[in-house]
């Protein structure tokens, strides 16, 4: 017996550890191929003469940037550390997210721009909002489980069982509802969808995503519970969360400003940023990066945006100070051109000798270079004999 056991544990030390590498790393072009298979749609909508339907476009590349960051940092994770749950999750996240813009080509493609074009565009349709709420339910668990990969205590069981089951009830729901929730698919209709069922499953819906959504709040919540209690190195990883927290709340100060002026591209860009850098930061802390090598980036990141700040004040202060003070200048490159202009003319006055012609193209460039209120030339006559 004793001679078993010991094979069998060296058997267990002998097993091979390349299939959660292996794993992660799949899933990770899983999610890829899923963003790829978004521009690819968006490429057939612009054939098809649908351009309302495209789901990207230049203004578009920070979310490509956020939606990278996930599955890359989850791969990261997942292969170094296969039994943290926080890389399977931000796989999870990622995979969604390919997941749903997929099916989001999928079926407008097949429905809308091309009907009849592609098979099984009806399911498509149905099951496109339960990819989303899949990933916001994985970006809340990531949160409830960060850094250390369990949760904040015991008296959180229930509260993770209610919002794994949230997820899972939307499914069932609208794979019930008489037709998909997406309001350009009404005339859609769901063969197995329950018609006489319909309020209970609309309730069920409601419920289900309201609580899916709820999830990531009461994980960030839950991040603020951990920091007061934690110490040591836990306390370091959630400062790494924590610097996150700040960088994106100073992008939704830039998403407000972005909103005030009108400006479209500095909201997509400042979200876009914010939601790239959340699974950066929790994979430094996870991975247990350079956990105390923060301070220093802190204090880099201080002086820095506060010099840009700065910078950026007094340049906006003196441009429209002085706009306002002087009123609208306009720079003139012709006057910085005159040595130019002068030395063209000079080659001209050799080979010219008609005296009118001479005096036009004088008056003209001294317009160019000088440009005077007024101008006028003398000639002085020579006396003849």
């Amino acid at each position: 017996m004793v001679r078993i056991v010991a094979l069998t544990g060296a058997a267990r030390v002998a097993r091979p550890r390349w299939w959660p590498a292996a794993l992660a790393w799949g899933l990770w072009a899983l999610a890829i191929l899923g963003i790829g298979a978004v521009l690819w749609f968006d490429h057939l909508m612009r054939q098809a003469g649908r351009a309302d339907l495209v789901q990207l476009n230049v203004s578009g590349v920070p979310f490509l940037l956020a939606l990278v960051s996930a599955p890359t940092v989850g791969a990261v994770l997942a292969s170094r550390r296969p039994r943290h749950p926080v890389g399977w999750l931000l796989l999870g996240l990622g995979v969604s997210i390919g997941l749903s813009g997929f099916i989001d080509g999928y079926a407008p493609y097949g429905l809308l721009a091309r009907p009849g074009s592609l098979p099984a565009a009806r399911w498509a349709a149905i099951w496109s909002p339960a990819m989303t709420v899949a990933g916001i339910a994985c970006l809340g668990f990531v949160l409830l489980l960060s850094p250390t990969g369990s949760l904040p205590s015991p008296r959180w069981r229930w509260w993770a069982r209610v919002a794994a089951a949230a997820p899972v009830v939307f499914l069932l729901a609208v794979t019930l509802e008489p037709e998909p929730l997406d309001p350009a698919y009404r005339s859609v209709t769901n063969p197995v969808g329950l018609q006489a069922l319909q309020l209970p499953i609309a309730v069920a819906d409601v419920v289900a995503s309201g609580i899916t959504v709820a999830g990531v709040v009461v994980g960030g919540l839950s991040l603020v519970v951990r920091f007061r209690r934690a110490r040591g190195v836990e306390r370091q990883q959630l400062r790494w969360v924590a610097l996150a927290a700040v960088l994106a709340s100073l992008a939704i100060l830039v998403v407000l400003a972005g909103m005030v002026v009108g400006s479209s591209a500095l909201i997509i860009w400042a979200a876009g940023i914010s939601f790239a850098v959340l699974p950066l930061a929790i994979g430094a802390a996870v991975a247990r990066y350079r956990l105390y090598d923060l301070d220093r980036i802190i204090s880099r990141t201080l002086a820095y945006g506060l010099l840009t700040v700065l910078l950026g004040s007094a340049y906006a202060a003196v441009v429209l100070g002085l706009g306002q003070l002087l009123g609208h200048r306009r720079f003139n490159r012709r006057r910085h051109d005159a040595a130019r202009t002068i030395a063209t003319f000079s080659d001209r006055l050799r080979e010219q000798v008609d005296l009118a012609t001479l005096t036009a193209e004088l008056l003209a460039v001294a317009d160019r270079t000088v440009e005077p209120t007024m101008v006028s030339l003398w000639l002085r006559h020579r006396p003849s004999g």
